[in-house]
């Protein structure tokens, strides 16, 4: 690592977004800690868990930070259900962002299976990564899927792609699954590009609920602060059939 600080944060950090604070590692570590109880709620025989995770994590990889994102809640999570008896895990990331981190932490593994629907990184951040070509490597090779996703992107295009994955994670047969929960794909969202309404979220739950496996919701994204709260409950709701 090089001495300068300006110099050694680009070192660790793949963005400039993230800030580090002295409480910086408290929280990062808390919202880690957050992902690993649902998941432990879940390997205790719960149907189903909801890690409301702040900072969130899919951009975090295995060296680096980035994107808001210090430490990957979701692939923790996920590697406690293998620690734990499940021979297969799968990672339904349906935030707006590709989940670079994710991948590059199990790109050439093949007891993950990740599925990200995001916005083409042609336009979108991160950036450089989030391909349909990137399928991982060696062992993992196959087990990596990426849905880009052009600006503008309405909910039939979306679903699409959506059920696409969903029939591929069932091929893959899991025995956990972990959702990236991002809810930014609303058509308010300020950062995003992509057109779903709030009632949409209802389907996805309840089209998660059909995969009828130990599930983890881990909380990614999502900006537009007055429908945040009811996009990701309708999600939960559409899940739990009510």
């Amino acid at each position: 690592p090089p001495a300068g600080l300006d110099a050694r944060l680009s070192y660790y950090s793949f963005d400039m977004a993230g800030s580090i604070t002295e409480t910086t590692w408290q929280a990062a570590k808390r919202a880690a800690d957050t992902a690993l109880a649902g998941a432990d709620a879940v390997l205790s025989g719960e149907r189903a868990a909801f890690a409301l995770c702040r900072p969130p994590g899919h951009h975090a990889g295995r060296d680096f930070f980035g994107g808001y994102c210090y430490l990957n809640n979701a692939a923790i999570a996920a590697q406690r259900f293998l620690d734990n008896g499940h021979a297969r895990v799968a990672i339904f990331d349906i935030d707006y962002h590709h989940g670079n981190g994710t991948q590059e932490i199990f790109y050439d593994r093949d007891d993950v299976l990740l599925a990200s629907l995001h916005g083409d990184p042609d336009f979108e951040f991160p950036f450089h990564l989030g391909y349909a070509r990137e399928r991982g490597a060696g062992s993992g090779e196959g087990h990596n899927l990426n849905y880009p996703l052009p600006a503008g992107t309405d909910w039939p295009e979306w679903q699409a792609a959506f059920e696409d994955a969903h029939a591929k994670i069932s091929a893959y047969a899991p025995t956990a699954l972990v959702i990236s929960l991002g809810v930014d794909t609303f058509k308010e969202d300020p950062i995003s590009q992509f057109k779903l309404e709030s009632e949409h979220f209802l389907t996805i739950g309840r089209r998660i609920a059909d995969f009828a496996l130990p599930t983890l919701f881990v909380m990614e994204g999502g900006y537009a602060v007055d429908a945040l709260g009811v996009n990701a409950v309708n999600v939960l709701q559409g899940f739990q059939g009510t």
